[in-house]
């Protein structure tokens, strides 16, 4: 489909009020958070969709800047790439479905497409119920063996029948957005704070013992990193890079929010077994604080296990030094093994 804004002018600033933003795949953390932090100079309101898409509501903003939306995602695109060098696919229209399906309908790096609300049955209706944004591939198969091929075809039959093929509440879902029929918000949603810290090996290790020693040092590092912001982390990803590319990735949930060292030593070891290491030569390992909320919103049970008590006031004794004679000034034994 050739990209360009269908809609223009009075109708565009009254009716095709939501913005669709997609980044390119694998989009660094760092630059995603900045792509919204761009829309969100433009738009009140803005949901983040991780890990590289965004919705954003435009009936406030096309009234405040005076333009019509192509001309609002026009200037988010130069702003992207002209700050971040991030060339992202706009799709607008007058409900999420609409907009999200049109940004996914741009060929190209990079686009603005506006659909009007007299135009979305003309829009949607050529194209393949896959294209329709919500719809899964289990979803399209169901509806292909039905011989509905299309999304015109979907919206052309009765509601009752969508849901004896998909489900009741799937079907009345998919009937309403075939039709253009889409009455959920944009919902104000910033990117959950995270904190990261990573260890690169010198050269690709098998060393069980140095890959442990590496993720100890990360855990440390980290936790010290949460203490000082006055923060504490609800889940932990850990990301193993293998030589030649490849990397494995796994998040977990912790019990309880935390920034101790037990705490996060616990989970990461967890994590590291699932892995399932055997002959894998890794060549960086990097560890993430998923969720981070202030400390001060978090109730800390008070433990009754007194070498769990003594392992805490241990831990702000080492706080302590640390502030005094900097962060390396106490380390785990372990990290003494060779990592960069």
């Amino acid at each position: 489909m050739e990209v360009g804004a269908v809609n223009t002018g009075t109708e565009a600033r009254q009716v095709a009020s939501v913005m669709h933003v997609r980044c390119p795949d694998r989009l660094p953390e760092d630059a995603y958070r900045q792509v919204l932090e761009q829309m969100a100079e433009l738009a009140a309101v803005v949901q983040a969709l991780p890990p590289t898409a965004a919705l954003a509501e435009l009936k406030g903003a096309l009234r405040y800047h005076g333009v019509d939306a192509s001309r609002l995602g026009e200037v988010l695109r130069v702003r992207t790439i002209s700050r971040l060098g991030v060339d992202v696919r706009v799709g607008v229209g007058p409900s999420i479905t609409v907009a999200a399906t049109a940004s996914a309908q741009i060929t190209g790096p990079g686009g603005v497409l506006a659909i009007a609300p007299g135009q979305v049955a003309d829009f949607l209706g050529p194209l393949p119920v896959e294209a329709m944004h919500g719809i899964g591939p289990r979803q399209a198969r169901a509806l292909h063996d039905y011989g509905v091929h299309c999304i015109g075809v979907l919206a052309s039959i009765p509601a009752v029948t969508v849901q004896r093929l998909l489900g009741g509440r799937a079907g009345r879902r998919a009937a309403d957005r075939a039709r253009g029929i889409d009455p959920r918000p944009v919902v104000p949603c910033t990117l959950p704070a995270t904190a990261s810290v990573h260890r690169s090996f010198s050269r690709h290790t098998l060393d069980g013992a140095a890959v442990r020693a590496a993720l100890l040092d990360v855990v440390v590092t980290l936790a010290l990193r949460l203490r000082r912001r006055d923060q504490v982390a609800r889940g932990l990803t850990l990301t193993l890079r293998f030589a030649g590319g490849t990397t494995w990735e796994k998040t977990r949930r912790l019990a309880e929010a935390s920034a101790h060292d037990d705490d996060l030593r616990a989970m990461a070891y967890r994590l590291i077994d699932a892995a399932g290491l055997q002959r894998g030569r890794i060549t960086q390992i990097t560890l993430k604080g998923e969720d981070l909320v202030p400390a001060g919103q978090i109730a800390e049970q008070v433990s009754l296990d007194q070498a769990r008590e003594t392992r805490l006031v241990a831990e702000e004794v080492s706080d302590r030094i640390r502030a005094k004679f900097g962060p390396d000034a106490i380390r785990p034994a372990t990290t003494l093994l060779r990592v960069s």
